[in-house]
This record gives C-alpha cells, sequence and structure tokens, in this order.
C-alpha cells in the first residue's frame, strides 16, 4: 500500500531521551467531541491546543468550520469524525458527512 504523502511528512522520530515539550505536544490530538460540550468549551479547546502546539484538534462535524477558523494561523490541524459515535450511519450518509467535513 502506497502511503499519502502527508503522512509521510508528518512522522517523526522521537527519542525519549532528548524529547522536548513542544515534540511531545505534537503527538497529541486534542479530542473535543464529548456531548455536552457547548460552543465555548470549543472555542477554550481550540485555543489551548493552539497555545500548546497540539498536533490536531478533533471536533464533531458541526464544529469544522469554528475550529478551522479559530486554528487557521496556527500549526494545528483540525480533524472530525464520521458515522459518530457508534459508525451506524450508511455509507451514504457517511459520505455526505466527510463531503460536508472537507467542505468546512
Amino acid at each position: 500500500m502506497v502511503e499519502p504523502y502527508f503522512f509521510k511528512e508528518l512522522r517523526v522520530r522521537l527519542n525519549v531521551e532528548t524529547l522536548t515539550a513542544e515534540q511531545f505536544a505534537k503527538t497529541i490530538d486534542h479530542s473535543l467531541l464529548q456531548p455536552q460540550l457547548t460552543e465555548a468549551d470549543v472555542i477554550a479547546g481550540c485555543e489551548l491546543a493552539a497555545r500548546y502546539h497540539a498536533a490536531s484538534v478533533c471536533v464533531k462535524p458541526y464544529h469544522v468550520r469554528l475550529a478551522a477558523k479559530l486554528l487557521a494561523d496556527s500549526d494545528v490541524l483540525v480533524s472530525t469524525v464520521v458515522g459518530f459515535p457508534h459508525g451506524s450511519s450508511t455509507i451514504e450518509t457517511k459520505l455526505a458527512e466527510a463531503g460536508q467535513a472537507l467542505e468546512d
């Protein structure tokens, strides 16, 4: 299987003995998926991820646009989920969710 180019770019060899806080932060995907989160919580989570230079923030599909806007000037990537939380959506629904997330 051919590995996508961006995975090659993100791969970093880390040595535990010389690992810096910044390198460690780049291994963290900050999850903001809890059902009770408010928009204010998502904003605070994105600000936290930006402050510590996390690798990414994972948000529910309806928060992708907000997270992308908040993190546009940072080095933090935005990711989302499809068919969340149980994956029981039809393939057509998952494709629509993924397409919308890419647009956002």
